[in-house]
């Protein structure tokens, strides 16, 4: 029981909510590195003492994920939106199978680790990691757009993108009961909701030719397409796990 209310603290993004959203000591940016951090930690952990599944916790990071959903559609930030996507998810490590949900933890956290590096790019050439103020900006920038959208479909839970195929994996390896229905319901809704809000406020289209567009450095191409060659060798993963 110890050892699940630690996986809760680490998984369900409370360090946040208790102190970083209160004080506000740290950038956006940090706080995603941290989460991110502590998120791996709870991975590491529960892989080397795996826990008993906890009904009452299960309920809490349901909570906590319901309202993660709600505090993504009030931002426009990448790194914002990374660190609650996480949130959002805490309760897949705290009631799946762990064989099933440390693919799909690590999956996720490469994907949000893309979507932090398109806020990188904007913050660094369009001052701000804020999709909404300047939207249609990637509408002229291939890599960027091409990067990004792959993010954003892998988010939202499509087949056959990575995330999708480990979520399917758990849902089939999983004892199915009242709190499973609730908890892939919203764990599905949450992502594919959130992930569609920022499609429908990033344009992708035609160039403007009136405006000037900066595309992705070419460390900045290396680095997307590590992370996307990375998400699907997982696919192929995810795949060999689901058929038989």
């Amino acid at each position: 029981m110890s050892l699940n209310i630690i996986l809760l603290f680490l998984f369900a993004g409370l360090p946040y909510y208790i102190f970083f959203e209160k004080t506000k000591v740290l950038k956006s940016d940090k706080i995603f590195l941290i989460s991110a951090f502590l998120f791996l930690g709870g991975i590491i952990l529960s892989s080397f003492y795996p826990q008993e599944r906890s009904d009452s916790l299960i309920v809490i990071s349901l909570i906590t994920s319901a309202f993660s959903v709600y505090k993504a559609t009030k931002t426009s930030n990448f790194y914002k939106v990374s660190y609650y996507m996480l949130f959002i998810n805490s309760p897949v490590f705290m009631m799946f199978d762990l064989k099933q949900s440390i693919p799909y933890s690590i999956s996720l956290l490469i994907t949000l680790c893309g979507v932090y590096f398109i806020g990188k790019y904007y913050e660094r050439n369009y001052r701000s990691a804020n999709y909404y103020s300047i939207s249609g900006v990637t509408i002229a920038t291939p890599y960027a757009g091409i990067a990004l959208t792959i993010y954003i479909i892998t988010l939202a839970l499509y087949p056959p993108f990575p995330n999708a195929i480990l979520f399917i994996s758990n849902i089939l390896a999983s004892e199915i009961d009242l709190l499973w229905y609730i908890t892939v319901v919203v764990i599905f809704f949450g992502n594919f909701f959130i992930a569609m809000r920022i499609m429908t406020r990033t344009l992708f289209g035609k160039p403007n030719a009136t405006i000037h567009y900066v595309d992705l450095a070419s460390k900045d191409k290396v680095i997307h397409s590590l992370i996307i060659i990375t998400l699907f060798v997982f696919s192929f993963w995810g795949f060999k796990e689901v058929l038989p």
